[in-house]
């Protein structure tokens, strides 16, 4: 058997959301962490986020957040624009190149994916799109998806909210097998993230988004080493969360939990 350290490097692909407040945490650390002798990062998509016109997301940020922490973090976002802190920056500092798309799931782009780029391992972080089977059966090895929820329990939107809601001990961020099925695929690896009986959401997604991006090349140099097993899901046990109405943010503030 080839030796890890004798073996070329892992080609990666990764497809994300153009996030500068949260995803952005996750890379800052992924980038400067990564071991580039095992593991080549052959690209990254970086998508527009929730796929609908700004005006709507300001809307629906207003009606989660409440005014007062909408402008905080209006404040924020726009401070993040001006700094130019955004994915796509940080992929071009560490030398990754950008692969565009209006959509994973264009013909165009999934032959260039398969043809051009030739992943061993594509790897969805908060990626705003269902992965179709084409996209999947592009990647030699696997399409893998990192999630800040114990699955199948914490499928949908907003894990760390929900979690934090339930007055879970612990987030648990999950790096799965992605398939057709939103957040069906088998597990590879996990860790728990400490949660507050008093917490505030804006502490667990920054922390689960640092924590998750040592799980996922952890995950990786596991996929660069040799054969990578997931264990099933047991989906009798699933439940789905959308995205939280007033009356649940209203309940989580009730628990003590702060959103920013």
């Amino acid at each position: 058997m080839t030796r890890p350290e004798t073996r070329p490097p892992l080609r990666v692909l990764i497809v994300t959301e153009d996030d500068p407040l949260y995803v952005v945490r996750f890379f800052e650390v992924f980038f400067a962490e990564c071991p580039r002798d095992r593991i080549d990062l052959v690209g990254i998509t970086v998508s527009e986020a929730f796929h609908e016109p700004m005006h709507r997301t300001a809307l629906r940020m207003w009606r989660f957040y409440g005014p007062t922490d909408f402008v905080r973090l209006c404040f924020r976002f726009a401070l993040a624009k001006v700094k130019g802190r955004n994915i796509a920056a940080l992929a071009r500092g560490a030398g990754v190149p950008i692969v565009p798309t209006a959509s994973v799931n264009d013909p165009a782009y999934v032959a260039r994916v398969r043809d051009e780029l030739t992943p061993d391992v594509i790897v969805s972080v908060a990626a705003p799109e269902i992965f179709r089977r084409d996209i999947l059966g592009a990647a030699r090895l696997a399409c893998i998806n990192i999630h800040s929820g114990r699955l199948p329990v914490y499928r949908g939107m907003m894990p760390n909210f929900w979690q934090l809601l339930h007055g879970e001990r612990a987030a648990v961020v999950t790096v799965h097998e992605m398939a057709e099925k939103l957040d069906a695929g088998g597990v590879i690896d996990t860790l728990e993230f400490p949660l507050r009986e008093r917490d505030s959401l804006d502490r667990v997604i920054t922390g689960t988004k640092r924590e998750g991006a040592r799980l996922m090349i952890r995950v990786l140099e596991r996929f660069h080493a040799g054969p990578v097993a997931a264990a099933p899901l047991d989906m009798s046990r699933k439940k789905y969360f959308s995205f939280p109405k007033p009356g649940d943010v209203r309940a989580f503030r009730k628990r003590g939990h702060r959103m920013l």
